[in-house]
C-alpha cells in the first residue's frame, strides 16, 4: 500500500503544478509545457557549474580557465602544479597569445626544482613614499599583495584568512572600502583604502573626519593608504552592498543603517580635480606620515596627464598608483560596466605608464596593477610594461575555496566566502585557509623568479618590454614594445632604481650547472 501511496501522492503534486503552471501567466514556457519547462529553468540556474565540471575545455571558460583555477588551487595546497605532455592551448590559431623570451647565456639561471625558491624574497624595487620623503616610508618586501575586498563584500572568516595568509608571507592586505574591523587584525600588514562614502573615517553625517582616520590607521598595523577613485568591477559607479548582507556588525564598523542598502556615491566629496586632490593628499600624509596613493580604473586620460604635469613640478604627489584593468574585480556591477567600461589593463596600464616617464616622473611613483594579474603569465605581461607590484584579489579568493560560483552578488556564496550567511560560511577554517593564501603567495613569487631568471634578470621588475612578444598565431610574434608604443626607457626603472635590486636580489637562490670537465679549461 505505500509505493501506491507514494504514486497517488506524485500524481497530486504533478498534477497541482500542472494546474498552476497553466493558470499562471508570468512564464509562456511553463502555460504551454506544463511540469517539464521547468526543468528549462533548473538547467539555466545550475548551467555555470554544469559548464565548468563538464562541457568547457581546460581552457575556455571565464573569467579564469580550469587551468588557472587548477594552477592556484594546487600552488595554495603545495601540490604538484606542474604539467605535462605540453601545452593544450591553442597556439597555432590564438590571437595576443603571450610568449617570454628566455636567454641562452646569461650572468643568472634558473633553479630547476619545483619548491626551490618557495621563501625567497620578491621585494618591491622601489621604496613606498620615499620620493616624497614620508615619515613612515617603507619597502613592501612582496610585489604581490592582496587587493582591497572589503568586510561586508566578503566574510569575516575570508577576511581573516587572507590577513593571516599575507602575515605568515610577508605581503600586504588591503581592507577594501568596506572600514578595518578585527577580521583585519590577526597579524598581516594593511593598506587602507579611502572610498567615496569614508567608511571608518567618516563622522556622524557621512562627511570626511580626518582625526577618525589618524585614530583608526594608529590602532592597526596600516603601513599606506589608498584612494579609491574607482575600481575596474564597476568603474566610475560607487559599489553597492545589499541590505541582506549587512548585519549589526557590519553597519557598526561603516557606520551605516541597518536594513537599507548601503550605496558608496561615485564621486569624492573632499575633492573635484586633480589639484584639489594632491592638495587633500598631502594633507592626509603629513598628518598620519603615511604613504598615500589612488587606485584608479583608466578611462580618457585628462586625470594622468594632469597628475603627471603637476607631480613634475615636485612639490606634491601621489606615492603610488594602483591601475585596475576594466577586466577586474571582485565587486557586483551592472552588465555593462563589468563587459565594456574602463580599459583593459594592458592597455589602460600601457597608456597611464608611458604619461608618466615621458613627464620625467616614473621613478617616483609606485606603480602597482590588478586585474588577473595573480595569474604569472599575466603577471610577466604587467612588469615588462613597468608595474612595480601587483594586487591580486579573485585569485586570493581561489586560495581560500572559491570555486568560481559566480553568486557573490547573491549572498549565497558555496564556499562562504563572498557571503554573511553564517551557514555557508562556518565551514571556512581561517587557519587552514590562512596557510593556503601564503602558499599561493609564496609559489606565485617563485614561479615569477624562475621566469625572470630564465630571461637572465635577478627580478621581474628588471624585465621590459623586449623580454615579450604577443603572436599571432603561428604567423607573427610582435615585440610589447611595437604593440603598445613604449620607446627604449618607456617602462624601465631608472639605474640607480636597477642596481639598487640587482644588489638586494643577490642573496637569493639562483639555478647552476654541472661541474666544468677538465677538457673545457
Amino acid at each position: 500500500m505505500r509505493p501506491m501511496r507514494a504514486v497517488g501522492a506524485g500524481v497530486v503534486a504533478t498534477a497541482g503544478v500542472v494546474a498552476y503552471d497553466l493558470l499562471q501567466r508570468r512564464h509562456t514556457l511553463l502555460h504551454n509545457f506544463p511540469v517539464i519547462g521547468h526543468a528549462r529553468y533548473a538547467l539555466e540556474r545550475i548551467g555555470p557549474e554544469l559548464r565548468q565540471y563538464i562541457v568547457t575545455g581546460n581552457d575556455e571558460e571565464r573569467p579564469f580557465s580550469r587551468d588557472q583555477r587548477t594552477w592556484v588551487y594546487a600552488s595554495s595546497k603545495l601540490e604538484n602544479s606542474y604539467v605535462g605532455f605540453g601545452t593544450d592551448n591553442d597556439v597555432e590559431r590564438t590571437e595576443g597569445y603571450v610568449v617570454v623570451k628566455h636567454r641562452t647565456f646569461a650572468d643568472v639561471a634558473a633553479p630547476t626544482g619545483r619548491h626551490h625558491g618557495d621563501d625567497v624574497v620578491l621585494p618591491s624595487p622601489k621604496v613606498l613614499g620615499g620620493p616624497r620623503g614620508r615619515a613612515k616610508a617603507f619597502r613592501p618586501q612582496s610585489c604581490i599583495n592582496v587587493s582591497g575586498m572589503s568586510f561586508g563584500a566578503l566574510s569575516g572568516k575570508a577576511i581573516e584568512s587572507l590577513n593571516r595568509g599575507v602575515a605568515l608571507a610577508g605581503a600586504l592586505h588591503n581592507t577594501g572600502e568596506g572600514s578595518l574591523s578585527e577580521h583585519h587584525r590577526q597579524g598581516g600588514d594593511l593598506v587602507f583604502q579611502i572610498g567615496t562614502a569614508y567608511f571608518g573615517c567618516r563622522d556622524e553625517r557621512g562627511r570626511f573626519d580626518l582625526e577618525r582616520l589618524k585614530e583608526l590607521v594608529a590602532s592597526a598595523p596600516v603601513r599606506a593608504i589608498e584612494v579609491k577613485l574607482s575600481q575596474g568591477a564597476k568603474p566610475g559607479l560607487g559599489g553597492m552592498l545589499p541590505a541582506a548582507k549587512i548585519t549589526p556588525h557590519i553597519a557598526e564598523i561603516r557606520g551605516i543603517p541597518l536594513g537599507k542598502d548601503c550605496a558608496s556615491p561615485s564621486r569624492h566629496a573632499e575633492f573635484h580635480d586633480v589639484d584639489g586632490m594632491l592638495d587633500w593628499v598631502e594633507r592626509i600624509a603629513d598628518e598620519t606620515g603615511l604613504p598615500v596613493g589612488v587606485k584608479t580604473a583608466v578611462g580618457h586620460l585628462d586625470l594622468f596627464e594632469e597628475l603627471a604635469r603637476l607631480m613634475a613640478r615636485g612639490d606634491r604627489g601621489v606615492d603610488f598608483l594602483t591601475i585596475d584593468g576594466g577586466e577586474g574585480g571582485t565587486g557586483a556591477a551592472p552588465l555593462i560596466f563589468s563587459d565594456a567600461v574602463a580599459l583593459p589593463f594592458r592597455v589602460g596600464f600601457a597608456r597611464v605608464r608611458r604619461i608618466f616617464d615621458e613627464a620625467g616622473v616614473g621613478d617616483r611613483v609606485t606603480f602597482i596593477g590588478s586585474g588577473k594579474l595573480g595569474i604569472p603569465e599575466n603577471a610577466i605581461v604587467a612588469f615588462a610594461l613597468g608595474v612595480d607590484m601587483v594586487n591580486v584579489a579573485r585569485e586570493a579568493m581561489m586560495a581560500i575555496g572559491c570555486i568560481q560560483s559566480q553568486k557573490c552578488h547573491t549572498d549565497r556564496c558555496p564556499t562562504g566566502v563572498a557571503t554573511q550567511n553564517p551557514w555557508l560560511s562556518a565551514g571556512l577554517d581561517p587557519q587552514l585557509k590562512g596557510v593556503r593564501v601564503a602558499n599561493y603567495l609564496r609559489s606565485w613569487r617563485r614561479d615569477m623568479l624562475k621566469v625572470a631568471e630564465a630571461c637572465g634578470v635577478r627580478h621581474p621588475a628588471l624585465l621590459t618590454v623586449d623580454d615579450v612578444e604577443l603572436l599571432d598565431g603561428v604567423r607573427r610574434g610582435t615585440p610589447l614594445r611595437e604593440v603598445f608604443g613604449y620607446s627604449a626607457s618607456d617602462g624601465r626603472l631608472g639605474a640607480d632604481l636597477a642596481a639598487e635590486l640587482g644588489a638586494l636580489m643577490l642573496g637569493e637562490p639562483e639555478g647552476d650547472s654541472a661541474p666544468e670537465s677538465t677538457t673545457s679549461r
